[in-house]
């Protein structure tokens, strides 16, 4: 029998009790993936639409962190950042050439615009059937076992914001003198598990809150409203 895949997906928190403020997660790839999966829902084309500044919540910086990571050292592919920051509906219409089909090897012209015209014989193509874009992971959700979004050897630290950044030491005392963390033995290391419940609820704080990591972890404690 095989093995079952874990349903949760482990990482790392550093809080401030004084403040009681979570100051950021350290995570892999896992839970990365999941982050940006929320961008390849059709709330992507609404962040990038209305401009990351307008966006409720903390969306705009998930996405804002996508266009900033590199492409190279990262992210699977350039073509996965296209795909997150620029999805597809689900859902789209190809029109094609009636005179140039693809049944004997030759060459097939198809648009996704009606007004499209063959390059061929100059005739407007006709619309064909429904066709479902279907995302390169398991009916669009990714699997632990692959390589979603991002490379299995990265390590990441998420701000309470949902701002992500790559896990560099200088990142780390950046922050620590952001929030004027004079000893790091006053922080408090906790180690917690995201299953689906986490994962819904970090979703719907991503679109409320600025201070999600804080909201969610450690019960609300900080208002929304703070920074």
């Amino acid at each position: 029998m095989a093995a079952t895949k874990p349903t949760t997906v482990s990482k790392k928190l550093l809080i401030d009790p004084k403040s009681d403020r979570i100051l950021f997660a350290e995570a892999g790839k896992d839970f990365v993936d999941f982050l940006f999966y929320i961008m390849s829902l059709p709330v992507g084309t609404v962040v990038r639409l209305l401009g990351k500044q307008r966006t409720v919540g903390c969306l705009g910086n998930i996405y804002e962190s996508i266009e900033n990571l590199n492409d190279y050292y990262y992210m699977k592919s350039a073509a996965t950042k296209v795909i997150l920051l620029k999805p597809m509906s689900k859902y789209t219409n190809l029109y094609w050439c009636k005179n140039h089909q693809n049944y004997n090897g030759g060459t097939a012209y198809v648009a996704n615009h009606p007004t499209a015209a063959c390059p061929s014989c100059g005739h407007y193509f006709m619309k064909s059937n429904d066709v479902l874009f279907v995302n390169p992971t398991n009916n669009g959700v990714p699997d632990s076992g692959e390589e979603a979004f991002i490379k299995r050897a990265s390590t990441f630290m998420i701000l309470d914001d949902l701002v992500v950044r790559p896990m560099y030491t200088n990142s780390i005392i950046t922050l620590l003198d952001k929030f004027n963390i004079k000893d790091v033995n006053d922080l408090e290391e906790k180690t917690i598990g995201v299953g689906v419940n986490e994962a819904v609820e970090l979703l719907r704080a991503s679109m409320q809150s600025k201070t999600v990591l804080t909201d969610v972890f450690l019960g609300g404690k900080k208002k929304s409203s703070e920074v």
